[in-house]
């Protein structure tokens, strides 16, 4: 859809990250019910997400997480590196802990699963329009379950399927562009997955990460 430009005083401005058009439609739909809503943008990945931010400028953006191109939580921190007022609420039907981790990390505001009723999501919208939080009971319970085991755990047990895919090729030599190239995702996305491989291991370099993860052998590698 076309972006609206920016109108002071004007209802909440919502744009709709998701590639699924259907659920896209839906929300669209849902948006039309609350005169304080208003739809301004729609993207069906994380890039498209980015460039349509800076063209409608929403309040209140309802990210997807899983989408093709560009992740959700990529494209989270892209835009509240980019657009510090806009505000993100991840809206997906996952509820792993690092999904959660992740995205709140990068800079989202709130975290609800695509089961959320009608007037769930919309006192989200406006609890992150006044910068409140807003967290799924399943995503509270993730951050709790995370942050005690994480006392007992060895580093790098939280690593994700995909950042262990990514900390092998790291190990075989293979830089950014070389590791994108391979797993077939965009660059960014891989500075993201390598970047929260640092923080898991607390390395404070690429290096340092590689030998730790040799050292605890973190990974199957040739």
């Amino acid at each position: 859809m076309k972006a609206l430009p920016p109108n002071p005083g004007a209802p909440i401005r919502v744009m709709v990250v998701d590639d699924h058009a259907v659920v896209r439609g839906g929300l669209a739909t849902f948006l039309l019910a609350y005169e304080d809503l208003v739809l301004v943008g729609e993207a069906a990945d994380g890039e498209e997400a980015v460039e349509t931010c800076a063209i409608c400028r929403p309040d209140v953006i309802l990210m997807d997480l899983i989408m093709p191109e560009m992740d959700g939580a990529t494209a989270t921190r892209l835009i509240r590196e980019r657009y510090p007022d806009t505000q993100v609420i991840a809206l997906t039907s996952f509820k792993e802990e690092d999904l959660v981790q992740g995205v709140l990390a990068a800079g989202a505001i709130g975290y609800l699963l695509k089961n959320v009723s009608a007037d769930e999501l919309v006192d989200a919208i406006r609890a992150a329009h006044v910068g409140r939080p807003t967290l799924a009971p399943e995503a509270t319970r993730a951050l709790i379950h995370s942050a005690t085991t994480a006392r007992t755990l060895p580093l790098g047990h939280d690593l994700t399927e995909r950042e262990r895919d990514v900390l092998a090729l790291m190990i075989t030599g293979m830089n950014n562009s070389e590791i994108a190239d391979k797993l077939v995702v965009s660059r960014s996305t891989v500075k993201y997955h390598v970047s929260n491989i640092l923080s898991k291991l607390q390395a404070t370099s690429r290096t340092e990460a590689v030998a730790y993860a040799l050292q605890q052998n973190l990974v199957d590698h040739a």
